[in-house]
């Protein structure tokens, strides 16, 4: 698919050269607005003014710039972002200053604070800039994708000179080079960094992605660097994850511009929630995502595409110490206990307390490379408990595991478990990912409606009446592909070392989960199946 971003802006680019830099608004000579507002300098909720988009075609078409700009004040934005392309989204430059004029008339009116409004287009050169801040903009989106450094740093310092905001949207490392030098010549008061989780060549949605970028920003421009997350989040749960991950700010758009009345309830969960250890486990995995991207780069020819994507494993169903500790020796990243009478796999409390007390002796000191930095492939493998409940007595067990520390992650098997988590409030904070059990197209909205309520990862697995994993049964392709377009894909079901190999190269999941693929009977791992299995997951 080729990239919409490259349509875009070659589009804008003829229709400059046409009608010139108003693009067929009206323009005022001055700025009519009084001063200028600071953008995000503080934890806030960024609402857009949104009528479509490529991704999603017309969202709100008949809306009233001014009214919902309104509106959002009113719910407790601390800006409004206004999108001005007219092709793809719909908008215009008098979208623009019809969002000033509301929003100044409601902190006028109500004697509140005035807040900022940003001017969230595709721009190309410091005159777009010019055009922004007369027409009453406090802040210009600069996309890195499609601008040269030289230009973002000219463009930036435009924005200084009006004592505008740069909102600079990254989204690779290389983008994290051009930021660095912009750095270097503008006033960090100046400059507001994004990160999209929504990838514009293909659409798909990483909640992830702006986690991975958090320390190389944080690395450029200090910890007090502000970053806001943009896009994919449809929902005031998933806003409070966002909240939980240290963000300085949200950007809303879709689920803002489709249901504005709902935009109090997506403010409100953003600022109240705070760093919780769910968010931090979720920030430590996007950062080893990230370190063992860096790791596999340096290690292989820069067109070696099948050595990046190579997954990560998971072996589930472990009930011996030897097994669990064979498997981490193997390299595994994950390691599943399940707590549950109804398996023949169910973990005893006591080998996982034993196997965490193991692991991290071995792994107190991480492995360096020679550049200083840690190799990710010798990281300790993160210890999950599998649960198909919250209320049994293993279940239990598991969460006192988790709220320990000896348990990294739980695992919520099923619809039940998903149901009685997301009940109970005392458990919001717990580090865990959902599964969910498919075997055609229909059991994809149990995946879609956890993806709205903001699970940045969740585990598909063959479905079989009475069982809870170990099926044995492989998802189909056609399955695995509708559920690759939207997201990162976690798999089980019927993995094993004969197969591995094919659904690596079909599926490209980010992590396999494996379980009676490698076993020599219920519970007990074969440890010669093992290494074929992590044999051929290299040999891809």
């Amino acid at each position: 698919m080729q990239d919409i971003l490259f349509e875009i802006v070659e589009r804008r680019k003829r229709d400059i050269a046409q009608e010139g830099y108003g693009l067929g608004s009206c323009v005022p000579p001055e700025r009519e607005r009084k001063g200028v507002v600071p953008f995000v300098d503080r934890k806030c909720a960024v609402l857009e003014v949104k009528r479509a988009s490529p991704s999603k075609g017309d969202i709100a078409p008949d809306l009233d710039a001014g009214a919902t700009a309104g509106m959002y004040a009113a719910a407790g934005a601390g800006a409004v972002s206004v999108l001005t392309e007219r092709h793809w989204f719909k908008g215009s430059l008098d979208d623009l200053r019809a969002v000033c004029a509301a929003v100044d008339e409601y902190a006028e009116r109500t004697g509140s604070a005035r807040i900022a409004v940003l001017r969230k287009d595709f721009l190309l050169s410091p005159e777009e800039v010019d055009v922004a801040y007369r027409c009453g903009a406090d802040a210009v989106l600069l996309i890195s994708r499609i601008l040269s450094t030289e230009d973002m740093i000219s463009m930036a310092r435009r924005c200084e000179h009006y004592g505008m905001t740069a909102f600079i949207e990254l989204r690779l490392p290389e983008d994290v080079q051009k930021f660095a030098e912009v750095c270097r010549n503008v006033s960090p008061r100046h400059l507001v960094c994004g990160v999209n989780s929504r990838d514009l060549s293909d659409f798909s949605v990483d909640l992830l992605m702006p986690c991975r970028m958090l320390p190389l920003i944080r690395s450029a421009a200090g910890e007090d660097a502000r970053v806001i997350f943009e896009s994919g989040i449809r929902s005031a749960r998933a806003a409070s994850f966002v909240g939980s991950l240290g963000f300085t700010g949200l950007l809303l758009g879709e689920a803002a511009a489709r249901n504005p009345d709902n935009a109090k309830d997506f403010v409100g969960n953003f600022l109240r929630a705070e760093t919780d250890a769910c968010g931090r486990a979720w920030l430590e995995y996007s950062d080893f995502l990230r370190q063992r991207e860096i790791s596999s780069q340096k290690r292989s020819c820069a067109h070696d595409r099948a050595s990046a994507s190579k997954p990560l494993v998971k072996i589930c169903g472990l009930t011996r110490t030897e097994d669990a500790l064979y498997a981490a020796a193997g390299g595994a990243s994950f390691l599943g206990f399940i707590f549950w009478k109804g398996t023949e796999r169910n973990a005893d409390p006591a080998v996982v307390l034993e196997v965490r007390k193991i692991i991290d002796g071995h792994f107190k000191e991480p492995v360096r490379n020679t550049d200083g930095s840690e190799d990710p492939d010798d990281a300790a493998p993160k210890l999950v408990g599998v649960v198909v409940d919250c209320t049994s007595d293993e279940s239990l067990k598991a969460i006192d595991l988790v709220r320990s520390g000896t348990l990294d992650f739980l695992q919520l098997h099923g619809e039940r478990a998903v149901r009685e988590f997301f009940a109970d409030d005392s458990l919001a904070d717990l580090p865990h990912y959902c599964v969910v059990n498919v075997s055609s197209e229909a059991d994809l909205e149990r995946f879609d409606s956890l993806r709205l309520l903001g699970e940045p990862r969740i585990l598909v697995d063959s479905k079989t009446d009475g069982k809870v994993g170990g099926t044995g049964i492989v998802i189909s392709a056609g399955l695995t592909e509708k559920i690759s377009a939207k997201t990162k894909l976690w798999l089980a079901g019927g993995i094993n070392p004969l197969n591995v190999a094919d659904i690596i190269r079909d599926a490209e999941p980010e992590l396999i989960d494996v379980n009676s693929g490698v076993e020599s009977e219920p519970g007990v791992k074969d440890k010669e199946k093992m290494l074929a299995l992590f044999e051929a997951v290299e040999s891809v």
